[in-house]
């Protein structure tokens, strides 16, 4: 199984692309994680937030394929870690890739809400779009930490 964090941003500060990377290359293989970045669309020539969402969501789907998809909002469904090592049990044994999208400053537009099989909340709280890329890396790890009984995760 492969996780693909499809977000939309680039140009981040190399304190993210370290965190990301630490926690990245700690994942086993058989739960390779990729990072796809999706250029933002710019809000130029009086294109409104509805447009640039369109025109990002277009290049995420494209980017995800048929994976099963999880899309961060804040709407979503809190977890806890060991609930989401749960949820990452299940994506193991369904045998498909899976797609987590992190959508940029305007947000994620509709269709990619209606099309994720999974609306998940990091936090209710409007975070740094590098921030989001680094706690879904670690968290991700935490709970490939759980499922291994490694001692990284603690209750």
């Amino acid at each position: 199984m492969k996780l693909r964090i499809i977000s939309v941003g680039h140009k981040m500060p190399d304190w993210v692309q370290s965190a990301c990377i630490e926690y990245i290359k700690r994942m086993p293989r058989e739960m390779s994680v990729e990072i796809i970045e999706i250029k933002p669309d710019k809000r130029a020539s009086g294109k409104n937030s509805a447009v640039v969402q369109e025109a990002e969501a277009k290049r995420i789907l494209e980017a995800a394929g048929r994976d099963y998809l999880v899309a961060l909002d804040e709407r979503g469904q809190e977890v806890s870690t060991l609930q989401l090592a749960e949820r990452m049990k299940t994506w193991l044994g369904n045998g498909r890739d899976i797609s987590l999208v992190i959508g940029g400053a305007d947000g994620l537009h509709e269709d990619i809400k209606q099309r994720a099989d999974w609306l998940w909340s990091l936090s209710r709280l409007t975070m740094p779009h590098g921030m989001v890329r680094v706690m879904l890396s670690e968290q991700l790890y935490r709970a490939h930490s759980v499922i291994s009984n490694h001692p990284y995760h603690r209750e």
